[in-house]
């Protein structure tokens, strides 16, 4: 079920950080689920990283294309608690039943933050999104950017 589209047009990195920014504002963020959709280099991963990082997230923030999951630690939020985020990948993900055997069910039943990136090479598998980004690169090396809430709580993510 989609609710209400919010459509941006990022004409620059800088656009990208301002909407990470925004959505890390959100208390909500911290237990939602995010899937990412665009093309090869449409900027999904660059937006995890100002995402994590507008999350208080430092070090090295990396693609798991190869690892498939990358696991993070959120420091304290308004609320005061820590929490925990996790960067899904799964381009490369071939055989539905990895899904059982690398744990991912319990990592997607286990609250915090999830970011997928190919949710479709998953379809079945994952639960409802909270939030569907989409990121269509434009021939001005801008991009074009759909917000679309699943639920109540991605309709709160996109609210301001």
């Amino acid at each position: 079920m989609i609710l209400e589209t919010l459509s941006l047009h990022w004409p620059d990195e800088a656009a990208c950080a301002a909407t990470a920014a925004r959505l890390a504002r959100h208390p909500g963020l911290r237990r939602a689920c995010i899937e990412l959709h665009g093309p090869l280099g449409a900027g999904k991963t660059t937006l995890v990283r100002h995402l994590l990082r507008a999350l208080g997230v430092s070090g090295r923030i990396k693609s798991p294309s190869y690892a498939i999951v990358e696991p993070y630690e959120l420091p304290a939020g308004e609320s005061g608690e820590a929490g925990a985020a996790w960067h899904f990948d799964f381009y490369r993900f071939g055989d539905p039943l990895e899904w059982e055997d690398a744990g991912l069910r319990d990592l997607f039943a286990s609250p915090g933050l999830k970011l997928v990136e190919w949710p479709e090479r998953v379809a079945g598998l994952l639960p409802a999104a909270d939030l569907r980004i989409i990121i269509e690169p434009q021939l001005d090396a801008g991009r074009q950017v759909q917000l679309q809430p699943g639920t109540a709580l991605g309709r709160e993510l996109i609210s301001d």
